[in-house]
Order: structure tokens, then C-alpha cells, then sequence
């Protein structure tokens, strides 16, 4: 698996982790999205990556900051 692989990989795991925790469902961070469901199972099964400003977006959402969370990625490498 390439570096990048891996790497992002991590963030999906983050990503999944996060919006567990905050309790919301992948139909609920879709709908305060304004996406579909399908479009956050994507993301969280790797079959399409996250720009910045979705990334920005999913944050809000969520409510984690974005800051701390890209903190918690690289503590991960």
C-alpha cells in the first residue's frame, strides 16, 4: 500500500471515529451537508477523497475543530 494510501486511510478512520462520536448517523452529517447519504459512505469506504473545503464542511458539521483533529492525524503516523 502506498504512503498516501495509508495516510489516508487514517483520515478516514478520524473521520468515521469523529462523526461516531459526536453520535450522528451517515444519513444526519449528509442531510446538514446537504449531500446523500451514499456520498458520506463513500468517503468513509475510500471510494472518494475529501477536498479542504468539504473537509471544512464535514468539521462544522460534526463540530470538531479542524485544527485539532489534523493534530490527532499526524500523532497517528
Amino acid at each position: 500500500m502506498p504512503l498516501s494510501k495509508k495516510k489516508y486511510e487514517r483520515l478516514k478512520v478520524l473521520l468515521i471515529e469523529a462523526r461516531e462520536e459526536s453520535g450522528l448517523t451517515q444519513v444526519e452529517l449528509g442531510e446538514k451537508l446537504g449531500r446523500p447519504q451514499s456520498f458520506i459512505s463513500k468517503i468513509e469506504r475510500g471510494l472518494r477523497r475529501v477536498d479542504l473545503l468539504e473537509f471544512l464542511e464535514m468539521a462544522k458539521a460534526i463540530g470538531f475543530d479542524p485544527v485539532d483533529f489534523i493534530s490527532k492525524l499526524k500523532q497517528r503516523e
